[in-house]
């Protein structure tokens, strides 16, 4: 018996013949009246940022990137919409620093993930300031025991919150990564793949800011996204 972490109902874990015969702890955190409030995207989306269309076809969003990147947009991998209950979830753990709630996101997210095959998985980092305030890594608490992770990126300081800032603000946002050179080895990675993870993929600034930022680094890697909702 386990005890929900969004409504607090005890409940028993979802069968699995695949969990049944691990030798993985069944660590499930969400009631199946929970889970069913995460609205997972329909088959037709945007073929780069997954986002939900009513027809396949790209987003005004991907149509922006278009015109500064060209043919050269990122592939972006997300499994659920932005809805209400997404919401109050990242309020919670992001605004309000309910740290416990990363165990929500990870199993929200883990299934999926590890479906996605790279040599490199990159958190996208937390500023500083924030990470002080909130005494944990959002991101990295989400994914370090989904896969492992590379810590290649760090975020300046002062760079302000994207969910603090309308559209507009957003898509202005200056660079605020630099390479930390100390998470670098001698080993090639001339032909890398490299996934970055997100929680939440709004327009794509930040995901785009951090592409450009490694490819200094991974001229030639093939760089993708991950974000748990679009």
């Amino acid at each position: 018996m386990n005890e929900c972490l969004l409504c607090g109902q005890v409940f028993i874990p979802r069968f699995s013949f695949v969990r049944t015969f691990s030798i993985e702890i069944n660590d499930e955190r969400l009631c199946l009246q929970c889970l069913k409030k995460f609205e997972r995207l329909g088959k037709d989306r945007c073929p780069f940022c997954d986002k939900n269309m009513e027809k396949v076809e790209i987003c005004s969003d991907c149509r922006f990137w278009q015109k500064i990147y060209g043919n050269n947009l990122m592939k972006n991998h997300s499994i659920y919409r932005y809805n209400r209950q997404f919401h109050d979830l990242m309020v919670s753990y992001k605004r309000y620093g309910d740290y416990c709630l990363h165990r929500v996101l990870e199993e929200l997210s883990s299934e999926h993930l590890k479906n996605l095959n790279f040599d490199y998985y990159v958190p996208i980092p937390t500023s500083p300031d924030h990470q002080q305030k909130r005494q944990f890594d959002t991101i990295t608490a989400i994914y370090e025991k989904i896969v492992p992770l590379s810590f290649f990126l760090k975020k300046r300081e002062h760079t302000g919150a994207q969910g603090e800032k309308n559209k507009q603000e957003r898509l202005a946002t200056p660079q605020g990564f630099i390479v930390d050179a100390n998470q670098l080895s001698e080993k090639d990675i001339s032909e890398t793949s490299i996934l970055l993870l997100d929680d939440i993929y709004t327009n794509g600034r930040t995901l785009y800011h951090a592409r450009d930022k490694l490819l200094e680094i991974f001229p030639n890697a093939k760089i993708e996204s991950f974000a748990i909702c679009r």
